[in-house]
């Protein structure tokens, strides 16, 4: 892609010195092998004017490599680009003391998938793709690409509420300290703020950000729902590459699904021991429950692969759960179909919630860790 001229210097202490030395007789010169890389100056206190290293002269006055006589060195730094743009090789081997990189790179590489917001697309991706492609033909690297697939993901929205203090400056309250009057149908009415019964503007979905202080702490919510609810609900609430609107509500509702399916298991578990699955043995409607588990298997597996449409992948699982909920249990081999079922359903929830469908495994005759466990297949003939 047309790569434009980058800008890389910036005028500050912080970051990677440039490895430039300046001669009145030699010109520019780089500064040897031998003597890389330039450290910063330790004993330096930034005043947040200027950069301190173009007054310091333990830092600038140096000599010239070439005839020795006196030059300065460069005093500004390259920007984080130059670094964050191939921090993703050096993460396969931070321990290579005599090196850029070592074998484990090309081990490693390429990244089989980033994950970044949109605004990593223009510079960041296209410098790190610039970077390999030196790293490559310096022979550090042997892949052409540093990455294989990209997901841009959407921001998290949620309300917004504010005061207009005497100079017309807003106050921004966080939403947890807001009670929301609404009509009948959930709209909107009105807002005060908890602490005085006061009215609050509302000031419409943005965002989360700290400057209109309307994030939600997760450390509360776990309290509250434990982590396992808190990530059903990103995952369920919206498309990864959408923005997602938050919601107590859909907390609520992720909830309520996730204590349905533990009561569900438990009441499966206490009804006793389930025999071996014996396809020939079953009923009609046995077989349809079945064709349902391993469709939804099918595509879940799908979603999360190929897709990567997490939202689908749990509404396939809920879907799943009310249909295993609804059918009668009247046979032994209805209980096996059903002990399947549960068994699959929680081994597709658990990269979404990892903690309880671990505990629901267990229950079920599940053996060491779920997150260890083979990725179940797909019966092609109970399709």
């Amino acid at each position: 892609f047309r790569l434009r001229d980058w800008g890389m210097s910036r005028q500050r202490y912080w970051g990677c010195p440039i490895p430039v030395i300046y001669c009145p007789t030699c010109g520019v010169v780089p500064v040897p092998e031998d003597q890389l890389p330039v450290r910063l100056p330790e004993d330096v206190i930034p005043d947040g004017g200027a950069s301190p290293l173009t007054q310091l002269d333990s830092f600038t006055k140096c000599t010239c490599p070439k005839c020795h006589g006196e030059a300065k060195r460069e005093t500004d730094t390259f920007d984080t680009f130059f670094e964050s743009s191939w921090y993703y090789a050096r993460y396969a081997c931070p321990d290579a003391t005599d090196k850029m990189l070592d074998e484990r790179a090309n081990h490693w590489l390429p990244v089989d998938q980033y994950i970044g917001g949109i605004e990593h697309a223009i510079l960041h991706l296209l410098y790190a793709r610039f970077f390999h492609k030196l790293l490559r033909d310096e022979g550090l690297v042997k892949t052409d690409e540093p990455f294989t697939r990209l997901l841009t993901q959407g921001m998290v929205i949620a309300d917004t509420y504010y005061r207009q203090d005497v100079s017309g400056k807003k106050i921004w309250f966080n939403p947890a300290d807001v009670e929301l009057v609404t009509d009948d149908k959930g709209k909107p009415l009105s807002a005060k703020l908890k602490s005085d019964g006061l009215p609050v503007e509302i000031g419409g979905t943005e965002k989360m950000s700290k400057s209109k202080n309307n994030g939600v702490d997760p450390q509360a919510l776990i309290q509250e729902y434990g982590a396992d609810t808190a990530r059903l609900f990103m995952m369920f609430a919206a498309p990864p590459e959408q923005s997602l609107e938050w919601s107590d509500a859909g907390v609520d509702g992720a909830s309520r699904f996730l204590n349905r399916l533990w009561r569900m298991v438990h009441a499966h578990v206490d009804a006793g021991d389930v025999p071996a699955l014996t396809v020939a043995e079953l009923s009609d409607d046995d077989k349809s429950l079945r064709r349902k588990i391993h469709e939804t298997l099918a595509k879940v597996a799908d979603d999360y692969g190929r897709r990567q449409s997490f939202n689908t992948a749990v509404a396939s699982c809920m879907e799943l759960s009310n249909a295993l909920s609804r059918h009668p249990v009247h046979t032994a081999q209805a209980r096996a179909v059903l002990q399947e079922g549960l068994m699959l359903l929680v081994m597709m929830l658990s990269p979404v919630a990892p903690h309880i469908t671990q505990v629901m495994y267990e229950l079920l005759g599940g053996q060491g860790l779920l997150v260890s466990a083979q990725w179940p297949t797909v019966d092609e003939s109970a399709l």
